[in-house]
């Protein structure tokens, strides 16, 4: 699993605080490694020089293997919030979407009825 770090010219993208991000999401996501590409994880400030409540912005886009991309955002006052809400968002939407993929409990899906060969088309 890839992790792509980006920031914006108002971010300070320090090596150690990207390595805690990729920490962090590496230990998070370890149970989707197998299934996710590439993370891109996005940090912005929208109000750039000025002061907000809400000025800070994590957005995490997962690469699933033969999926479409599934983007979340989050808006706190720190980076470290940010990041954290959209760590939490993006746990909620593949577990939901991964399981979507997976076959009901109880269904193995490699027995498939045979194919009834006296039949022709």
């Amino acid at each position: 699993m890839l992790i792509q770090l980006n920031t914006d010219n108002h971010v300070d993208g320090r090596d150690e605080a990207m390595r805690e991000v990729e920490t962090d999401l590496n230990r998070t996501l370890a149970r989707f490694s197998s299934q996710i590409t590439r993370i891109g994880v996005h940090f912005r400030d929208t109000n750039a020089e000025k002061s907000g409540a809400s000025d800070k912005e994590c957005t995490l886009e997962a690469r699933v293997a033969g999926q479409d991309p599934t983007a979340v955002t989050h808006s706190a006052a720190t980076l470290t919030a940010a990041f954290h809400g959209a760590r939490e968002k993006l746990v909620r939407v593949l577990d939901k979407r991964l399981a979507k993929l997976r076959p009901p409990k109880g269904v193995d899906p490699f027995d498939r009825p045979a194919v009834d060969q006296g039949m022709s088309l």
